[in-house]
């Protein structure tokens, strides 16, 4: 990327505010993989899906971090796969199939054999679409306040608890922010 790279966000984390109501995203934690002048790309971390990674990849199932189904990534070409992966610690070269978005984190072409690449791999998901932004548009969202840049922790790509991770990632978050964790679902009934 290009620039000031102070300004790029990818391996960061973008968590919804409670004021971000759009469906889409309400509640959501986005990894981001990408972001610079022209835009930005990311997956959401927190939608499991109801459908098994064998359903619609024979073969991945035993290549994922648990659970093995799909996450839905965001709204942008919900019927493609996106595999997301971290490198194994002490792979010196980067797999077949698997290029690098930021540090040990890349994307997985799913069109390479799982033998040929699953060994490489510390964690792994694979995700129903992704959630992408124009350039200027996830800057001017952040700025109506929908979202919050954040630091992403080991383990936040593949948790156990992924219906958890929002109000977790608020959690360990300094001072003031670490309330929003217990922001009510519907402020309304508070």
């Amino acid at each position: 990327m290009s620039g000031d790279h102070d300004r790029w966000w990818a391996g960061r984390l973008l968590v919804s505010t409670p004021s971000l109501l759009d469906p889409n995203f309400r509640r959501s934690v986005v990894l981001l993989l990408d972001h610079d002048e022209d835009g930005a790309l990311g997956v959401v971390l927190d939608r499991p899906l109801e459908l098994g990674v064998g359903e619609v990849l024979p073969g991945w199932e035993g290549a994922v971090t648990p659970p093995d189904v799909l996450f839905g990534g965001g709204p942008v070409s919900t019927g493609a796969a996106l595999g997301v992966a971290v490198l194994a610690s002490g792979t010196t070269a980067a797999p077949l199939g698997w290029r690098r978005m930021f540090d040990e984190t890349g994307l997985v072409d799913l069109d390479t054999p799982v033998e040929v690449v699953a060994d490489a791999f510390a964690a792994m998901r694979i995700f129903a679409g992704y959630s992408g932004w124009g350039a200027g548009q996830l800057e001017a969202e952040i700025q109506e306040g929908a979202w919050v840049v954040l630091p992403t922790e080991p383990g936040d790509l593949v948790t156990t608890a992924p219906g958890q991770l929002w109000r977790s990632v608020w959690r360990r978050q300094p001072g003031r922010l670490a309330l929003l964790a217990d922001f009510p679902d519907d402020a309304s009934l508070n």
